[in-house]
């Protein structure tokens, strides 16, 4: 078997992080519709419950990504790597802000416009660490 190092457990701990940021929004996602139709008042509570897994889930996929920026010479890879890098950052904060706009919003627009744009910028980033991974 091969040894674990700090490296794979901070890489784990990321992808552990954003997928339950990303994958929890995309199986919520899946599932209001129906608790809306079943159970009018079971979102809030659904959205609430979910909160409590998802906002932990981003504070680690945030927290291990500082933690990669530390671990590696940015100055040293390529100007395609940094711009790459720079989207993916822009991407994350963007997902988090989002999501903020759409758990404190009260308008429809605001709980459509910040879910939407929440889930898609959670995708761009994370298929941008995926490139950013294998492209080294």
């Amino acid at each position: 078997m091969l040894s674990p190092t700090l490296d794979t457990l901070r890489l784990f701990l990321h992808v552990l992080g954003a997928s339950v940021w990303v994958g929890g929004q995309i199986v919520l996602a899946g599932l209001v519709p129906s608790l809306r139709r079943e159970f009018p008042d079971s979102t809030k509570v659904a959205a609430r419950a979910f909160a409590k897994v998802a906002w932990p889930g981003f504070a680690l996929a945030f927290v291990t990504g500082l933690w990669s920026l530390v671990e590696i010479d940015v100055a040293a890879t390529s100007t395609s790597y940094q711009i790459t890098l720079f989207l993916k950052i822009l991407l994350a904060v963007a997902s988090g802000g989002a999501a903020a706009v759409h758990a404190i919003g009260r308008s429809r627009a605001a709980l459509a416009i910040g879910g939407a744009v929440g889930l898609l910028a959670a995708l761009g980033a994370m298929f941008i660490g995926v490139l950013l991974r294998t492209g080294t």
